[in-house]
């Protein structure tokens, strides 16, 4: 603004001296993790955690991945897995490891969708560990149910077993997204008492290949025995003396996007 013609300028203010810079803090060390004892007792996954930390340092709130998970050691030779995060649609998850964490993982186990922790134990002493978990999606055939003969098994080379396609009738695909897609005709034939031949009709246009599932009798849920290439409907079975009598499926599947990286380190051997 402008000062007033004629009016005295009013005199300049002392100049206040500088402040000297206080010197910087050095950050304190981050504390280990700590682990519950009780694994139900669920805090958010490192790998959440730091997105939204991400988010508080440049002042604008980051999206979180979809899929956080954590990894600890809970002895020198046993990593817990913890992970959190939603999975639309999903049927259960895949536990996968690696040395590298450029990959390739290997498929430790598929869980249920209930399911989000998991021990990884009896590990290699001093050795790194690459972790993620991925969400699997697709619908499932109906069951079938397979009492065998008692008797004893043939351990001789058995050319059906291979994971194969057979030729089908031409049927209507659909993505497996869509219920349409589960595997429908599941035929179970007993080659002798210790195998089992199944077959079924693939309805899947996008899978990313097929899961066999299990459930011996008594058991409360299906699990994953096998896992199958896009477009097989033919695969040879041979049972755990648990199978004896038990229920079969099959489950058209894709893999959803993957979690966060979580790392651990195997202490020393005892």
């Amino acid at each position: 603004m402008s000062r007033t013609a004629g009016a005295p300028a009013a005199p300049a203010a002392p100049a206040v001296p500088a402040v000297p810079a206080v010197p910087a803090v050095p950050a304190a060390p981050a504390a280990p993790a700590a682990v519950s004892p009780a694994l139900g007792a669920l805090a958010a996954p490192a790998g959440l955690t730091a997105a939204l930390l991400a988010g508080c340092a440049t002042g604008r709130p980051a999206a979180p991945p979809s899929l956080g998970l954590d990894a600890a050691l809970t002895s020198p030779t046993d990593v817990t897995l913890r992970w959190m995060g939603p999975a639309p649609g999903a049927a259960g998850w895949s536990v996968e490891y690696a040395t590298d964490p450029r990959g390739p993982f290997t498929v430790l186990r598929f869980l249920p969708l209930a399911q989000t922790t998991f021990r990884h134990e009896n590990l290699m002493p001093d050795t790194a560990f690459a972790y993620r978990v991925r969400p699997f999606r697709g619908p499932a055939s109906r069951p079938v149910e397979v009492v065998l003969p008692d008797g004893p098994s043939n351990d001789d080379d058995r050319p059906w077993a291979a994971p194969r396609t057979v030729a089908q009738q031409a049927v209507a695909t659909a993505s497996v997204r869509d219920p349409a897609a589960a595997p429908t005709d599941l035929r179970a034939t007993v080659m002798d008492p210790g195998a089992i031949r199944f077959t079924w009709t693939d309805h899947a246009g996008d899978e990313d290949g097929f899961l066999f599932e299990v459930r011996p009798a008594g058991a409360a849920e299906f699990a994953v025995t096998a896992v199958l290439d896009p477009d097989v409907n033919s695969f040879g079975y041979v049972i755990l003396p648990a199978e004896r009598r038990a229920t079969y499926r099959v489950r058209a599947f894709s893999y959803g996007t993957p979690s966060n990286i979580a790392h651990e380190t195997t202490g020393a051997a005892r």
